[in-house]
């Protein structure tokens, strides 16, 4: 999945995913299923990710992700309710990122072609520093955002977006930069 070769449907890497897949929900629904301190919902990311526990992340649940192996967020992150991570090909959040309320993470694409559709090709989303996703978001494989950036509310974004850059839209494009003046 990290290489960002095509898996082929029903192929050890496809079998696996569905298996990473099945724990991934196992932790999910624990840190969903009620009430949980900041404290347990950073020790079950960790457990979820195989990254280290870190005191500085801040994640309200609900939160879903289709494996949690592909996933590392940097220090003082904050996630908001119903935020989808699908990560096999790997998401990476910056320090000081702001994840907007059912912002989607979308890292797999399917082959276009009709007889090969069940075939993914994975890419991974990279978020700089300070970065803020506003509220159903939804960045898509491959993109890389820059340190700075604002994605406005709703946006789907599908081409990298440099720092500093305030994007909007379906599909979304650069409204302005930061410290612009109107």
């Amino acid at each position: 999945m990290k290489r960002q070769n095509k898996i082929t449907a029903g192929s050890d890497v496809h079998l696996f995913m569905h298996a990473a897949s099945a724990r991934a929900r196992k932790l999910t629904a624990r840190m969903n299923g009620g009430h949980c301190s900041q404290k347990k919902l950073q020790a079950l990311f960790s457990k979820l990710t195989y990254q280290p526990k870190d005191n500085t992340l801040c994640i309200f649940p609900p939160f879903y992700t289709d494996c949690g192996l592909n996933i590392t967020v940097g220090k003082n992150v904050f996630i908001n309710e119903g935020c989808c991570f699908q990560d096999q090909g790997g998401i990476t959040v910056g320090d000081g990122c702001l994840i907007g309320q059912q912002v989607v993470f979308a890292t797999l694409d399917h082959d276009p072609l009709p007889e090969k559709r069940a075939d993914m090709l994975p890419a991974p989303i990279v978020l700089g520093k300070n970065v803020w996703v506003g509220a159903h978001a939804t960045i898509l494989s491959g993109v890389t955002v820059g340190d700075n950036a604002i994605i406005a509310a709703g946006a789907v974004v599908t081409k990298d977006v440099p720092a500093g850059a305030i994007v909007g839209g379906v599909p979304a494009k650069v409204i302005k930069y930061i410290g612009d003046k109107e």
